[in-house]
């Protein structure tokens, strides 16, 4: 393979993913992942970071895009409905491939420090989520509540959808289970 070969940070993403399901992550050194996908260690850290950064280079770009589905809607868009929205955003972004979903899920799960590198990104997104809600005008806690209350409705719908056996895509699936959830806060 070239040294210029388009394509470099996908093929680093198949190459990383198939070793880690193949040999598991701890076990997956970064010139293996360099080699697989036909180029350098060198070229691996100009995509990312550390072999972690492999499953989760994506997390930047989806809390910029949460940001400014929030920054689109009208200001008197609730709490509730506006991480609604942004739970749509976050399902076109990773709701297109279940299958690659549920090899990346199992890599994450079958590691303790990507479990926690995962839960850290979340964590990160809500608290970028309830900043942007207080800027928004919505009280501290409501808005605390509302962007911890996405990622839980998001963890959820996420294992429910990587684990389904029908079609259905995230998108519905997080509709779902938001609806439940506003069941369950108005049941006594």
């Amino acid at each position: 393979m070239g040294r210029w070969k388009p394509g470099a940070g996908d093929r680093l993403r198949e190459a990383a993913l198939s070793l880690y399901l193949e040999r598991g992550f701890e076990q997956t050194m970064v010139t293996d992942i360099a080699e697989q996908a036909g180029v350098t260690a060198r070229t691996f850290f100009r995509y990312f970071a550390d072999k972690r950064e492999v499953l989760f280079d994506d997390s930047a770009d989806l809390e910029e895009k949460a940001l400014t589905v929030l920054d689109g809607l009208p200001a008197t868009t609730s709490a509730l409905d506006a991480v609604a929205a942004v739970l749509d955003t976050v399902a076109q972004m990773v709701g297109g491939d279940r299958e690659l979903a549920r090899k990346r899920q199992a890599v994450i799960m079958a590691n303790a420090d990507l479990r926690e590198r995962e839960l850290i990104k979340l964590t990160s997104l809500s608290a970028a989520l309830a900043d942007r809600l207080r800027q928004r005008g919505i009280g501290d806690v409501e808005a605390s509540l509302a962007a911890e209350t996405s990622i839980a409705v998001f963890r959820v719908a996420f294992s429910r959808w990587a684990t389904a056996t029908d079609d259905q895509d995230l998108q519905n699936i997080i509709h779902q289970t938001l609806d439940r959830l506003r069941t369950l806060a108005t049941s006594r």
